[in-house]
């Protein structure tokens, strides 16, 4: 076999992978957008009051030192629903793996600040993946219903895998941001909204549930 040959069916097979890649990205972006439909909402007017609003976590600040927009639309949705009378608690679901880093405690005091009521927020330091947020707002607080709150891209992949586990849920979009700022946050989401396939496939379950925790 010639070098040109070997050269040739390298080519082919990459070719394939690539396609076959492209392909389960598309399905899978399909599916959860398709499972998402009237579930998720932008106008506080018309989305349904659920007793609890899960907040998924994000870090306050970028790498650079600066404000995280992600963060900051996503304290600003927090208040809107809650200002509405469309939640009456919210817990937020975020990553405190490490020392000097907790996301869930930023947002509580950006939330408290803001007028909301520390006895009204609850906090769940191992949300270290949405599979994780999603799974332990049920297993560990006991929440079949509760609304999600995060961007529009991230609301949808929680909505599948809260479908999935036998949540009945409902999503509000937190203000965007733009393409440019966010496009390595948009790249890699087609990549985890795959994984979610994966992740179901095998059954995956949070890194840690411990005891329950009613919110009253």
């Amino acid at each position: 076999m010639t070098i040109n040959n070997t050269l040739k069916k390298i080519s082919k097979y990459t070719l394939s992978v690539i396609v076959l890649t492209a392909i389960i990205i598309a399905l899978a972006n399909y599916t959860i957008q398709k499972n998402a439909k009237n579930k998720v909402f932008s106008d506080a007017n018309l989305i349904q009051k659920n007793k609890v609003g899960l907040v998924l976590g994000t870090s306050k600040y970028l790498r650079n030192g600066t404000l995280n927009l992600y963060f900051k639309y996503r304290i600003s949705a927090t208040l809107e629903l809650f200002n509405n009378n469309k939640i009456e608690y919210i817990l937020i679901s975020g990553d405190n793996s490490s020392e000097g880093y907790d996301e869930p405690t930023d947002f509580k005091e950006e939330l408290i600040c803001n007028g909301v009521p520390e006895n009204r927020i609850f906090l769940d330091y191992a949300g270290f993946r949405t599979l994780d947020s999603v799974v332990r707002a049920k297993l560990v607080f006991g929440l079949d219903s509760f609304t999600l709150i995060s961007q529009e891209f991230h609301n949808e992949r929680a909505l599948y895998l809260a479908t999935k586990n036998g949540i009945n849920a409902v999503a509000y979009n937190a203000k965007d941001v733009s393409n440019r700022y966010g496009i390595k946050v948009k790249i890699r989401e087609y990549f985890a909204r795959t994984k979610v396939f994966i992740d179901i496939l095998f059954k995956v379950k949070p890194k840690f549930l411990g005891p329950k925790i009613e919110i009253v």
